[in-house]
């Protein structure tokens, strides 16, 4: 990981520390000391008065976080005043990247129980990430109840969301697969699974479909491994060797991405940019039971994979924006969702708007030759779905399985029914329409927010 530390030797790395000496040879006090941190990535490590490590912690800005403890306001809040007082020396270790500190954190506080990290006196209850060891095509999983065996476990951490931000990232460079799915690398009917959406943008490189031999994947979850471990001088130095190898071999098309993963693997950061990066943390029900209910409920061929949602909102009764949310097996998957500023509609015109971004959505997706969703949730009544599926036939696009879902009484309307289905509150697959719903209504919300913060400071 190419750490670098503040004088601590290389042995027991969290205890003994040498001291910061000023230039009068006095020891600084640790508010003095945080001032000499470097604004890099790191963990940094608080200690009592016994040079025993009491607090772990992670920033992207290692002087700047370090030193907000000894700010007025850490010493009067409730969370943090314990902490403060008890601090007699600090020290850090510098990372990489912010992912690095993320990883690196986890592991100290494994080791070390400092304390204040309270958080995980419970292990099971906090987040891991987990590669499973013992399937055919080993999965990358986010979990709260780690297995007992057969599987590779990082963890815990702090952060839910910092961890689905680190996997997200991680998927676009290693190309693993987070599905649920048992393949079996024996059985010839993959080869005719349908993949899912992270195939086509190229965030995974479809196991389900054969598109990638059992070794070979095998071999990019190696790299993962690596990479998580901290051992990437060895993660760079074996691939460049396979870059050479498949330029040697004429497969330049191999060797280039080979050289792009090593490129993205160096600029690797992540500044906490939540709105862009982060999956929400919060699941209301179990997808799989979702999706089961679902393809009860609208008596679908198979289950709904892929569910995208769509919703409509106004600013301040002028200018008209709109969202598009995705799940891809009853979870968000916060890359494909999309805003929209309608372009087309004056005043308030729900049903014009719909069609408009309808029609948008689905020209976009049939000219780059990506596949529909398996299912279309409109926020609204039968005059939206009816819109959005006028919007459809207008282009001369079979729509794909289009629903809405009324809001009062949450009846879910389905074309060619005269009358709204209606089901039971606690239905898993309602549920899960009512979790896209909700959250295609606060995305278009967020960003008739932002548009509407931007017209106010224009004013």
């Amino acid at each position: 990981m190419d750490e670098t530390t503040n004088n601590l030797p290389t042995e027991n790395l969290p205890a003994e520390t040498g001291e910061t000496v000023s230039s009068e040879n006095l020891v600084l006090l640790p508010n003095e000391k945080v001032r000499q941190f470097p604004t890099t990535p790191g963990v940094y490590l608080m200690k009592d008065a016994e040079d025993r490590v009491i607090y772990v912690g992670k920033a992207v800005n290692l002087r700047s976080r370090a030193g907000s403890y000894f700010l007025t306001a850490a010493k009067t809040e409730r969370r943090t005043a314990e902490l403060v007082t008890a601090i007699s020396d600090i020290d850090y270790i510098s990372t990489e990247s912010e992912v690095d500190a993320l990883l690196l954190e986890a592991r100290l506080i494994k080791d070390i129980q400092p304390r204040f990290n309270t958080e995980l006196k419970d292990d099971k209850t906090f987040p891991y990430l987990e590669i499973t060891t013992r399937e055919d095509f080993p999965r990358v999983e986010f979990t709260r109840t780690p297995r007992d065996k057969n599987s590779k476990l990082y963890g815990p951490f702090t952060s839910a969301g910092q961890l689905r931000e680190t996997i997200t990232v991680l998927q676009k460079i290693f190309q693993f697969r987070t599905c649920s799915l048992d393949i079996d690398a024996s059985d010839e009917k993959w080869k005719w699974y349908r993949p899912c959406l992270l195939a086509s943008i190229h965030q995974c490189t479809a196991p389900c479909n054969f598109r990638i031999s059992k070794d070979e994947y095998r071999k990019d979850i190696q790299k993962l491994k690596l990479f998580l471990d901290g051992q990437r001088t060895k993660l760079y130095r074996d691939l460049e060797k396979e870059m050479q190898q498949a330029s040697k071999d004429l497969q330049f098309e191999k060797a280039a991405a080979i050289r792009d993963q090593i490129n993205s693997l160096k600029k690797i950061e992540l500044r906490g940019d939540i709105e862009t990066d982060q999956q929400p943390e919060v699941f209301y029900i179990d997808p799989k039971k979702g999706m089961a209910g679902l393809k009860k409920i609208l008596n679908l061929p198979e289950l709904p994979r892929r569910i995208e949602g769509m919703d409509i909102a106004h600013l301040q009764g002028g200018e008209t924006v709109a969202s598009l949310v995705q799940f891809i097996d009853g979870l968000p998957f916060k890359h494909g969702y999309r805003r929209y500023k309608i372009r087309t509609v004056a005043g308030v015109d729900d049903f014009a708007s719909m069609r408009e971004v309808v029609s948008r959505r689905m020209r976009g997706l049939q000219k780059a030759g990506e596949s529909f969703p398996d299912l279309l949730l409109i926020d609204g009544g039968k005059g939206q779905l009816n819109a959005a599926l006028e919007a459809m036939r207008a282009i001369d696009i079979e729509p794909p399985m289009t629903i809405s879902l009324a809001k009062r009484e949450e009846e879910i309307y389905i074309p060619g029914e005269s009358e709204p289905k209606k089901v039971s509150r606690h239905s898993y697959g309602l549920r899960l329409l009512q979790y896209v719903r909700d959250e295609s209504h606060r995305f278009a919300q967020h960003y008739h927010h932002i548009l509407r913060r931007k017209s106010t400071f224009d004013e």
